[in-house]
């Protein structure tokens, strides 16, 4: 019988949520998805939430994850991108048990995309610390060693001479400026050196829609360690939205080594 979970990834623009199968990490069956609301306050949000989970026909014991773009202290968001601010505060989890119906996880989106790559994309099984990256309108963090995750890192968010390095390195500032490839590169070397500089990790990988241009830009960066381009893309939110919801469900989250 396939284990089943239920991911969904909230974003700016769209929700997208999907029946998961837990053992490959794949979609079952069409991916849903309705546009954010233009006033996306959390009643709203979760109103679509429920429409989804409704219309994939979960049942209760199905465990199911939502990803948000902030970070999620034991529930409760301290502050959000891209969504009504009327989030910050608020216990995420209580608000879509009460509007869903159902028992939910809710974590950051980023985090969300570290889980999936870990254990079905280009970071899997690998030992040691991991540092997924996610570039686009900002930059998304997700630490993990040995597989446990390590929460809210937001890394794009280090100062970086001076200024928020996602404010210099993210994709939108390649578009936004104007810059030349290469000259976007000399900021992801800067940003990732003192990525590695600070955790020393065992491997770097990077998503975002520009991953899949990795070619242009991840072979020209000079590290120590190995960087490689996400895996799952598009899917690694809703992924890894559900296993994680299903890891916690079951007390099941990987413990470390002893040293």
């Amino acid at each position: 019988m396939t284990h089943i979970g239920v991911g969904i990834d909230i974003g700016g623009s769209g929700v997208k949520g999907a029946l998961v199968d837990l053992e490959k990490g794949e979609f079952i069956g069409e991916r849903i998805r309705y546009d954010t609301p233009e006033h996306s306050t959390p009643q709203s949000v979760a109103k679509i939430c429920k429409t989804i989970i409704d219309e994939l026909g979960a049942d209760p014991d199905v465990p199911i994850g939502i990803t948000v773009p902030a970070p999620v202290i034991h529930g409760v968001i301290p502050f959000i991108a891209n969504l009504d601010q009327s989030w910050t505060g608020i216990n995420a989890d209580e608000l879509f048990q009460e509007v869903t119906g159902h028992q939910v996880t809710v974590l950051n989106d980023a985090d969300a995309a570290g889980v999936a790559e870990y254990y079905f994309g280009a970071a899997k099984d690998v030992k040691g610390t991991v540092i997924v990256t996610t570039l686009g309108t900002g930059i998304g963090s997700a630490l993990l060693y040995n597989g446990i995750l390590v929460p809210n890192t937001e890394l794009g968010h280090v100062e970086l001479d001076g200024r928020d390095a996602e404010s210099h390195a993210a994709a939108s500032q390649r578009v936004k400026q104007e810059l030349s490839w290469e000259e976007w590169i000399s900021r992801l070397q800067r940003y990732y050196s003192h990525i590695e500089m600070l955790f020393s990790p065992d491997l770097m990988v990077v998503g975002g829609g520009v991953s899949k241009k990795h070619a242009q830009f991840l072979p020209k960066l000079d590290l120590k360690c190995p960087i490689v381009p996400a895996d799952l893309r598009n899917t690694a939110g809703i992924v890894g939205a559900a296993v994680y919801a299903d890891q916690q469900a079951h007390n099941d989250v990987p413990t470390a080594p002893a040293v």
